[in-house]
């Protein structure tokens, strides 16, 4: 049955702004659980595809526009705001005539985000939250000193800044190429009027001001996750540009369970995932019922392409094991022998492309892909296994030490994980990179690259590429130690891996306890 959709119902902020909402409800819907959706992209565009199974299923939906956007009043200031914002919300829900008892906290990526900016100071009315690829600290890790990500910020910037125009989509679509164009600009606070034809508060927010930044206290919750008292389902994907900080949150939380896919950021299975979640686990608490009992956390192993339960994450049982780099190209769990360094040089007038990975912008592929061609490039090293004889089981965070030197005193180490199969192809399976200062002296630099869960099976092998960039999900490193914002010089760097018995590099993989060995 079709719902029905009350529109425009007006919200008042304890400011004065009145910000606009729909309810969705099943006829006769009064008194049903609500399912409560704070939103910056509008009540129209896709949102029958995220509440219309909830309705369908026995929720009620309030769907709201967030300050600033799509007729709600006030200015929009991404991030900043939406604590009070969201306290209000929900108290005038709960003081609905059509509100029953109970009340969900709902949404994806920004959506999720909201939740947890009031998780710690929610009334006894809401009864779960459900969070799917977000965390409470949303775009922070992106701004890192040592490891500006700018195509995900700056792609979102440009994407809210055009969304309320005629033919938003198209517009996204055709400005994919003027986007990645306009991530090339030098210096890089032009790069807002490149992109859009005008300036933008927030782009300009994001460069002048880092992840440590006071201006970002309004922006991070994450002291707020372990103040949580309502049971939380966390739904993630191991290519999402927020699993790192996703994890951290499920950690932190006392009553959580995660869901963890094989998915990018805007996969239609996290949607799924998501509202089976809603479904499943939220709706039974809003009715005060007992979910049916699954393990605290659900992933899914890719190699083994199979959905496994565990008891924790990381989960029990993987002990961490380095594979250290040699010379000739070869990664192996032996220390290496005496070698000089492996070197290569790095051109940010042509930087290391990204390939496939965590990546979210129109026109660009995300997830696992073929590396073959990156691989070939001048500026990347890798090393790889022998094919193995018996599984190897990684689950779990994933590091690389690496002992590194560059001829300039500011570089960047952007270090890969792949699977390689028997016929030569190369996938990714999960990276990260690390910026440094004093890299003109030799240095051991820690690489935190993405968790993951993955089997390369027999006859596969392991590979790890070492390089100096992945432009533009990371921004280019001019060499220069310039500020981000008003950097113009480009400067060629000679870099130099060591891999001897005083410097031995290696990738630490968390493998499966008592697990195989390699056909060396």
């Amino acid at each position: 049955m079709k719902p029905r959709v009350e529109r425009d119902l007006r919200v008042p902020m304890r400011d004065g702004t009145v910000l606009l909402a729909d309810r969705w409800a099943p006829a006769n819907g009064d008194g049903l659980p609500v399912v409560l959706v704070r939103t910056p992209y509008g009540r129209r565009r896709a949102v029958r595809q995220i509440v219309g199974p909830l309705v369908e299923g026995g929720f009620q939906a309030v769907v709201q526009s967030t300050r600033g956007t799509f007729g709600s009043g006030g200015g929009f200031d991404p991030l900043r705001r939406e604590r009070d914002d969201g306290l209000d919300t929900v108290e005038w829900v709960a003081a609905q005539p059509w509100f029953g008892e109970a009340m969900v906290l709902y949404g994806m990526s920004y959506l999720g985000f909201v939740q947890w900016a009031v998780a710690d100071a929610l009334p006894p009315q809401v009864k779960a939250l459900v969070p799917g690829v977000c965390e409470s600290a949303l775009t922070l890790e992106f701004l890192r000193a040592d490891g500006f990500s700018l195509e995900t910020p700056f792609s979102w910037g440009v994407m809210v800044g055009v969304q309320e125009r005629p033919f938003f989509l198209l517009r996204m679509l055709l400005g994919g190429r003027r986007l990645q164009r306009a991530l090339r600009t030098l210096p890089l606070n032009r790069a807002d009027t490149a992109a859009l034809g005008r300036g933008s508060d927030y782009l300009q927010d994001i460069l002048r001001h880092d992840t440590t930044s006071p201006f970002w206290r309004a922006a991070d919750h994450r002291h707020r996750v372990a103040g949580v008292r309502v049971p939380v389902s966390l739904v993630g994907g191991w290519f999402d540009i927020f699993l790192p900080g996703q994890l951290r949150d499920f950690q932190a939380a006392p009553d959580a369970r995660l869901t963890v896919g094989p998915w990018t950021h805007v996969s239609p299975g996290v949607m799924d995932a998501q509202a089976a979640e809603a479904l499943e686990f939220a709706l039974p608490l809003a009715r005060g019922e007992t979910p049916v009992e699954r393990a605290p956390v659900r992933l899914y192993v890719m190699g083994e392409e199979e959905w496994r339960d565990f008891p924790t994450w990381p989960p029990p049982g993987y002990e961490d094991r380095r594979f250290h780099l040699h010379p000739g190209g070869l990664l192996a769990t032996d220390p290496p022998d005496d070698a000089g360094p492996d070197r290569y040089r790095y051109d940010p007038a042509d930087p290391t492309p990204a390939v496939g990975g965590v990546r979210m912008a129109f026109g660009v592929a995300a997830g696992p892909v073929d590396n073959t061609a990156l691989e070939s490039r001048a500026d990347v090293l890798t090393y790889t296994t022998p094919p193995l004889t018996e599984a190897v089981e990684v689950i779990g965070e994933v590091r690389a030490e690496v002992f590194f030197r560059s001829s300039l005193p500011h570089a960047d180490v952007f270090v890969r994980l792949c699977d390689v199969d028997p016929g030569g192809r190369s996938t990714n399976v999960c990276d990260g990179l690390t910026g440094v200062a004093g890299a003109d002296e030799v240095t051991a630099v820690d690489v935190r690259l993405w968790p993951t869960a993955h089997v390369f099976r027999p006859g596969h092998r392991i590979r790890v590429q070492v390089s100096s960039g992945a432009f533009p999900r990371y921004n280019r490193n001019p060499g220069t130690g310039e500020p981000r914002a008003t950097a113009t010089t480009l400067r060629v760097a000679d870099q130099e891996v060591f891999h001897d018995p005083g410097r031995p590099s290696a990738l630490v993989l968390p493998v499966r306890a008592h697990g195989p060995t390699l056909d060396e």
